[in-house]
């Protein structure tokens, strides 16, 4: 286990020998959760967490550099593996999502690609849905099938075709929800009695909804993992990515690899990420409202075929979002709580979709998502443009498709910005 997360304690939670957070005194507010927790000023009294800017740290003698070396002396080592602002952030994260155990990666993939690496081996079978962000189909498709680890692509949202896929020698489900970029939901408690009768783990995505508003571990996953890159951060400044974890052996695991591996997270990026999570229930909330009255508005124009927004009354699955979303987090209208990002499909192909795309003037025309500014991107030539057209089509990433990520600028003003290329294809 990384020393480093021996260390922190608060006036909220403290941390147990095994590297796990114990419950709170009492029941607080995710918001105060996230402004108060996992920060302990050193003898400076520094109001801020402070930045552990070192590669390595010194030891008083041999004596104790050999004992924090083989774990018989609490302490940092080598910031690989063990550092006091890394492990400030997974403590902060780990207790919003009410998991025990955190570890911070370098990427949202090498979080992914760190669980893979520190659970299965050649010969282990893979159940996971086909509508996922393009990165981790081919992870699995055309990376991890290299060294002998299969996988079964399924529907999200039919669990049956999970419980179809399972194998004898199927040791992990990972699902998207939300799913990039349809906004499909899965039932996760359902998915997770699947996986769990088949001897299998269950690992949920849940950078889409950020445990501002899901809490998967909750809801019967395992294990849980972020691109920290995006709402997490919320300002589109450093990449980064975290596995969260219930299960002490899964966490012992994750920090030999990572010790042995190297995909650590820089303590900048990390001390960036804490700030970030402070106000992340906050701008979840604005998010959410500003998808939703995107959403409405783009069901209404004659140029979109339809609108993916699990906020919606229209969406098909949007009882169940609702059921999912997390309970502490405030109470949810009909506006709120659905996350911040909406896809719909406009009437022609690629190019009228292009043309949507090259009208706006302050969204901004990129792939990544979570930034206070609103983005949009063609997910069949970017996010999802190293598929196969068959791997496209199972995903129903059309040529049509539009992903925006709403932002907190004013909604009148994103509205009007996409109204322009709309009304062209209207008029067209």
């Amino acid at each position: 286990m990384p020393v480093s997360m021996l260390i922190f304690s608060t006036m909220l939670f403290t941390s147990s020998q095994d590297g796990s957070m114990l419950a709170p005194a009492k029941s607080y507010h995710p918001q105060t959760v996230a402004i108060r927790h996992g920060h302990e000023p050193t003898f400076h009294q520094e109001h801020n967490e402070a930045i552990f800017m070192t590669s390595s740290f010194v030891f008083d003698n041999a004596a104790q550099a050999a004992a924090r070396f083989n774990g018989a002396e609490e302490g940092n080592v080598y910031s690989r593996f063990t550092n006091p602002t890394v492990a400030s952030f997974e403590h902060r994260l780990a207790a919003m999502e009410e998991g025990k155990y955190c570890v911070a990666m370098a990427s949202g993939m090498a979080a992914i690609s760190g669980v893979i690496l520190t659970l299965l081996k050649a010969g282990d079978h893979i159940v996971t849905s086909s509508s996922l962000f393009g990165t981790s189909v081919s992870l699995f498709s055309k990376i991890f099938s290299r060294f002998g680890v299969e996988t079964t692509f399924v529907n999200l949202s039919e669990p049956g075709e999970w419980r179809d896929a399972v194998q004898d020698n199927t040791r992990l489900f990972f699902l998207e929800s939300p799913s990039n970029p349809l906004c499909e939901i899965a039932d996760i408690q359902a998915i997770a009695d699947i996986a769990h009768d088949s001897e299998a783990l269950l690992m949920v995505d849940n950078a889409f909804c950020t445990p501002a508003l899901q809490q998967p571990l909750k809801l019967g996953a395992d294990i849980v993992v972020h691109s920290a890159t995006k709402y997490l951060d919320g300002q589109g400044r450093c990449v980064g990515g975290a596995v969260v974890t219930n299960h002490k052996d899964i966490y012992q695991e994750l920090i030999v690899m990572m010790r042995t591996s190297g995909p650590c997270l820089s303590p900048f990026n990390a001390w960036t990420f804490s700030n970030g999570l402070e106000t992340l229930s906050m701008r979840m909330a604005q998010h959410s409202k500003n998808a939703f009255e995107l959403a409405r508005w783009l069901e209404t124009h004659n140029s979109v075929k339809f609108v993916n927004y699990p906020g919606l009354k229209t969406h098909p699955q949007h009882e169940l979002a609702a059921k999912q979303r997390n309970p502490m987090a405030g109470a949810y209208d009909d506006a709120g709580g659905f996350g911040g990002v909406v896809s719909f499909e406009v009437i022609g192909g690629q190019q009228q979709a292009w043309d949507v795309i090259d009208s706006t003037r302050i969204l901004s025309i990129t792939a990544n998502l979570g930034d206070m500014k609103t983005t949009i991107t063609h997910p069949a030539t970017t996010t999802h443009g190293r598929l196969t057209q068959p791997q496209r089509d199972k995903a129903r990433i059309s040529n049509g498709l539009i992903r925006v990520a709403v932002g907190l600028e004013y909604i009148g003003d994103i509205i009007s910005d996409l109204e322009t290329g709309l009304n062209k294809i209207g008029l067209g």
